[in-house]
């Protein structure tokens, strides 16, 4: 079976697809007590903060998609991006709702209120807002009727990342190891985006049409 064949997309994007869940899945399996599984002694602050940082995960593997293409040639790489992307707003909307329905109680008085007063929640919100159109504009078609302003428009990504983590970071408070690793891993990721954009070997050939 050829990487980037109809026949290897037809087996690896299901599977793909499954790992993507499988987060979820332990996170069900605990929430129920499945096996002896549980959350802990906080199991809403524990879910909660496990479907960000799931979230955030699949921000960064999204965003990482195209320097590995570019690293070792596995075009196909890029089929899978847009499952990643989708999978990243799934779980911040999860991470979202989880919030506002099991820690708020649908209170919107007091979410508002979260989100003027609190700066991680205004980040996280802003974060949140912003895939909201990636996500409606994933598609084939969208891409097609969008044309130029697509890329430009996904471009948001960056955005959506840097906010992310910063929501992260912010609410860790004291322990911030874990928000330390994920900027690095961001930080590295830009810097790669603004070589390739800026310095790359061709870029100014490109640029002139030689």
């Amino acid at each position: 079976m050829r990487a980037g064949s109809k026949a290897f997309y037809r087996w690896t994007k299901p599977v793909v697809f499954v790992l993507c869940l499988l987060p979820l899945v332990v996170l069900l399996l605990q929430a129920f007590a499945v096996a002896g599984l549980s959350l802990g002694a906080n199991p809403v602050e524990k879910l909660l903060h496990e479907l960000g940082r799931w979230g955030l995960k699949f921000l960064l593997i999204t965003l990482t998609v195209t320097p590995l293409r570019r690293w070792t040639g596995w075009v196909w790489l890029i089929s899978f991006r847009r499952m990643l992307g989708l999978f990243a707003f799934f779980y911040t909307v999860l991470h979202f709702l989880c919030y506002a329905i099991l820690d708020q109680g649908l209170n919107m008085a007091a979410i508002v209120e979260d989100i003027i007063k609190r700066p991680y929640i205004t980040l996280g919100m802003l974060g949140l807002l912003l895939l909201i159109p990636l996500a409606v504009t994933s598609t084939k078609g969208m891409m097609r009727r969008l044309g130029r302003r697509w890329q430009s428009l996904h471009r948001l990504i960056y955005v959506i990342a840097i906010a992310g983590v910063w929501h992260f970071y912010w609410q860790e408070k004291l322990d911030t190891l874990d928000a330390g690793v994920y900027a690095a891993i961001l930080a590295f990721l830009l810097a790669v985006r603004i070589y390739y954009a800026r310095f790359a070997p061709g870029k100014k050939q490109r640029r002139t049409g030689r």
